[in-house]
């Protein structure tokens, strides 16, 4: 049976700026990067994505492992990813909280980057670890997470769902 009452034979298809779910924008980029993040802190665990494996460690500069053989990683690196992947997934059912998980998960990343740069590489307060590839990848994870912050958080074509300023 459809959904459509214009056109009986014709199923309801969804209103711009949505997905077939109802998604706005800003949630379909939140669930993109939790989907993204989740898959970066799995990744971490399994050897052969993630080079010299056999020095993970929990946390510090001393893990030598390498996720892909460019970005520096630990257990403790691994996990901070896996969270704010299942904080994606989880913020993304709303627009007003996918918006939040962008723009202060972006705020973060940028922190982060700013901490890599004047954190020397080699000194004990390099505890995420972080290399030079880390810091790059934090800036533009940054940069984006807070500029898709501001995409719509409802469909610009249902005036029963207005967005507040």
């Amino acid at each position: 049976m459809s959904t459509s009452s214009q056109h009986p034979t014709t199923p309801a298809r969804p209103a711009a700026g949505e997905d077939r779910a109802g998604r706005s924008p800003v949630q379909i980029v939140a669930m993109v990067y939790g989907v993204v993040f989740l898959l970066v802190g799995i990744a971490g665990f399994i050897p052969g994505l993630t080079t010299n494996y056999e020095t993970l460690q929990f946390a510090g500069h001393h893990s030598e492992a390498m996720l892909m053989g460019v970005f520096q990683v630990s257990i403790l690196h691994n996990i901070v990813h896996l969270l704010f992947g299942i904080a994606g997934l989880a913020l993304a059912r709303t627009g007003t909280m996918a918006r939040h998980y962008l723009l202060w998960g972006g705020v973060i990343y940028l922190v982060l980057w700013l901490y890599g740069l004047f954190i020397g590489h080699d000194s004990p307060g390099n505890f995420v670890p972080l290399n030079d590839a880390d810091n790059w990848l934090h800036l533009g994870l940054g940069v984006t997470m807070v500029a898709l912050s501001f995409l719509p958080r409802f469909s610009s074509d249902r005036p029963d769902r207005m967005e507040s300023r």
